[in-house]
């Protein structure tokens, strides 16, 4: 008996100085792997055959990850609507807006408590996750979902929603556009001016917002330079408040230096009273 153990010892031991791994030997001897790694712990592979396993580990690592790129490691899966409704518009739109959609994930920022609050219960009601508000400066409060595969489910619907909402029900159509004066949009009155201005570095979102508007009989103007889309005159601002208008809970900020207000109002609460100021 102790001349075969010793003889499964020297054995274990060659093939390892022969330059066999711990797995390869382990195949070889069929030997359970506590047995073989006492035998050879302390004997070091040739730094050769180290180089070899290590770029091996490396082309097997990077295999696996072309695999799973764009997906979620496992535990960390979200469930992916497949046709549109209100909810998905209500999400991806606000993420176009007031968001960031990247690769690694999204984030989206915002004052609104209610925003904030509506944006975290849809996506935990549809995507199936759930983000802490975080606080950052000025008052803003951000949501972030780190998930790669959320990142690239969200930017193709972004890209599919340019379209989409070109030819979408009336319905889809309102809340799209309210989600875009929620983010971006304000109130003004200046002497004899009133108007609603929503803005928008992207010129493009800028002319489908104007389409859109159209198609609920409301005129604007787009200023390229100030990058920015103007609602004015009393029919149309009427026509806007009864059509779209803001949602409830968003709140201009009575602190800013220029606010004329100073006192925390709704921005349909300011709406009400331009229009109620014409004559």
């Amino acid at each position: 008996m102790y001349k075969t153990e010793e003889r499964l010892i020297e054995k274990c031991k060659t093939l390892r100085r022969e330059g066999l791994t711990l797995g390869e030997i382990i195949r070889d001897t069929n030997l359970p792997k506590t047995t073989v790694y006492a035998y050879i712990y302390n004997i070091s592979l040739p730094p050769e055959i180290k180089k070899k396993i290590k770029k091996e580990n490396t082309k097997r690592i990077t295999a696996f990850n072309k695999g799973r790129k764009g997906k979620c490691l496992p535990g960390r899966v979200f469930l992916k609507p497949k046709s549109w409704n209100s909810e998905l518009i209500f999400i991806v739109s606000h993420f176009m807006f007031d968001g960031q959609i990247k690769y690694s994930g999204c984030e989206y920022f915002n004052r609104s408590d209610y925003l904030i609050k509506k944006m975290r219960e849809t996506i935990k009601e549809i995507f199936k996750i759930d983000s802490k508000i975080y606080k950052r400066d000025f008052g803003v409060k951000q949501l972030r979902y780190y998930y790669v595969e959320l990142g690239q489910y969200l930017k193709i619907k972004s890209e599919e929603l340019f379209y989409y909402i070109k030819t979408a029900s009336l319905e889809e159509k309102r809340i799209f556009l309210r989600s875009f004066f929620d983010d971006e949009g304000c109130v003004n009155i200046n002497k004899n001016s009133r108007r609603i201005r929503g803005y928008q570095h992207n010129l493009e979102i800028l002319e489908l917002i104007q389409k859109l508007l159209k198609d609920f009989n409301i005129e604007s103007k787009i200023d390229s330079k100030y990058k920015e889309i103007v609602i004015s005159r009393k029919e149309s601002l009427i026509r806007f408040r009864n059509e779209i208008n803001f949602s409830r809970g968003i709140y201009i900020n009575p602190k800013r230096r220029n606010s004329i207000w100073k006192q925390k109002l709704e921005k349909r609460e300011i709406l009400d009273k331009i229009i109620n100021s014409y004559l």
